[in-house]
């Protein structure tokens, strides 16, 4: 589906946490609110038993941060209820980012500690980002995520994102452009191909071939109006007779017949058998059905050409959340120097200082660790990739890393990433992330 240029993103500033504007106004008061600061996305942990994460949203948030002012509507209503003071509310009416924000590229994998953002700016307008990049980060990465381990388990087959019906209706085009950066083909969200380019596909429902007095006449419908290439539902009464209604619809080329519910492994061997006996061994099976990686891993000895994933997919498989906090890790004191500062908390500690990021490779090209070097580059032994990539220069978002241009340099990265990985992160066993993460002190 082509892009529609003209979409107009909401104005984001009050999506937002009420306490990063009562820390604004209290530094403000301080006068430390233009210390020059450096704060960093990162995760402390995987979700249990991950090997990996994918990053996602980052083209989201970029689109965002042009979005995210304060007009009148949004001063009146902060003044209404009172959250902060006049001065604040003067300082929030000019508010523009002017800093600094790296990062690693959407697609790119990421383990613990990955410094997956990094924001330089003053502590005020840095200070304010937080929730907004936070939600945006580990929504689309939690699904993202969830996409690449389904990808990993369908391997060559293709997979359809369908699970809009399953969440809030912006998170489904957010789902939608995570699925497929995570390695889905297609979506069925229209609203997200409109916005980034993403080829839509769909074709109708059980409630189509209720709505007829019989499946025959459904399915020659269907046919009718969308070509022999489309995709039957075939187990809406018998789905042996379904088979069968939907070859006499379309005859040997039928686009494909698609299974929703059963025991998919077993059922897809006799549906296959069937088709082919009926002369049609180009027809594909399409598997639907409340699937995860799992349930895709078990298919995959089954005659099967694609699967259909929603609820599962767009709820992150179960870890709706990728974890990601944003903490101050450099600001500079009183004469001006930078100073490392980190969050000593038992069970959530932060390492202090600005981070620098590579991925060291092997002689073969093939991932080892993730070496984080803190205050200075670390080494590159002359084969290692660095991960960080400057997205905005003095407030202004660099080009290529938006709209469909930005979705599809993230599709790329993925698949080159994943294939730098050791093999261990296509398994679907628990187990503990796929390459460790190592610190370099600078000297």
């Amino acid at each position: 589906m082509s892009p529609h240029r003209t979409w107009q993103h909401p104005n984001s500033a009050l999506y937002t946490d009420h306490y990063e504007l009562t820390m604004l106004q209290a530094s403000l008061h301080s006068g430390a609110a233009h210390r020059r600061s450096v704060f960093e996305v990162f995760t402390r942990r995987l979700p249990e038993g991950r090997r990996y994460g994918v990053v996602a949203g980052t083209g989201r948030l970029l689109e965002g941060l042009a979005h995210f002012r304060f007009g009148q509507e949004q001063l009146d209503a902060l003044r209404a209820a009172g959250v902060v003071d006049d001065t604040t509310l003067a300082w929030l009416a000019d508010f523009r980012f002017t800093g600094n924000i790296w990062g690693y590229a959407e697609g790119e994998a990421y383990f613990p500690s990955s410094p997956i953002l990094i924001v330089e700016g003053t502590f005020a307008e840095a200070c304010i980002l937080e929730t907004y990049l936070l939600s945006v980060l580990n929504h689309d990465s939690a699904i993202a995520s969830a996409a690449s381990r389904m990808t990993g388990a369908a391997g060559s087959r293709p997979c359809i994102e369908m699970g809009s019906r399953r969440t809030q209706e912006e998170s489904a085009v957010a789902a939608a452009r995570a699925a497929i950066i995570g390695g889905f083909a297609t979506t069925s969200n229209l609203e997200a191909g409109r916005r980034y380019g993403l080829r839509t596909v769909g074709t109708a429902a059980h409630s189509f071939t209720l709505l007829h007095d019989s499946e025959p006449e459904a399915f020659a419908a269907q046919v009718a109006a969308l070509g022999k290439g489309t995709s039957l539902l075939v187990d809406t009464y018998d789905v042996e007779q379904g088979v069968r209604n939907a070859v006499a619809a379309g005859g040997p080329d039928l686009g494909a017949v698609r299974l929703d519910s059963g025991d998919l492994v077993e059922q897809a061997r006799w549906v296959r058998q069937l088709l082919d006996d009926l002369g049609n061994h180009q027809t594909r099976i399409v598997v639907t059905s409340d699937l995860d990686e799992y349930a895709i891993g078990l298919l995959a000895s089954a005659p099967v050409d694609s699967y259909g994933v929603g609820t599962s997919l767009v709820t992150g498989s179960g870890a709706p959340t990728a974890g990601m906090v944003y903490k101050l890790v450099s600001r500079t004191d009183d004469d001006g120097a930078f100073v490392s500062v980190a969050k000593a908390a038992k069970n959530k500690t932060s390492v202090g200082g600005r981070k620098y990021a590579l991925r060291r490779l092997n002689e073969s090209g093939r991932a080892v660790a993730e070496v984080l070097g803190i205050g200075s580059h670390p080494y590159d032994d002359g084969n290692d990739r660095t991960l960080l990539h400057q997205f905005v220069a003095d407030g202004e978002v660099l080009p290529g890393w938006t709209g469909p241009e930005g979705v599809q340099r993230a599709v790329e990265r993925h698949r080159q990433s994943m294939a730098e990985l050791p093999g261990s992160v296509m398994r679907l066993q628990r187990g503990e992330p796929a390459i460790p993460t190592e610190y370099e002190e600078s000297t």
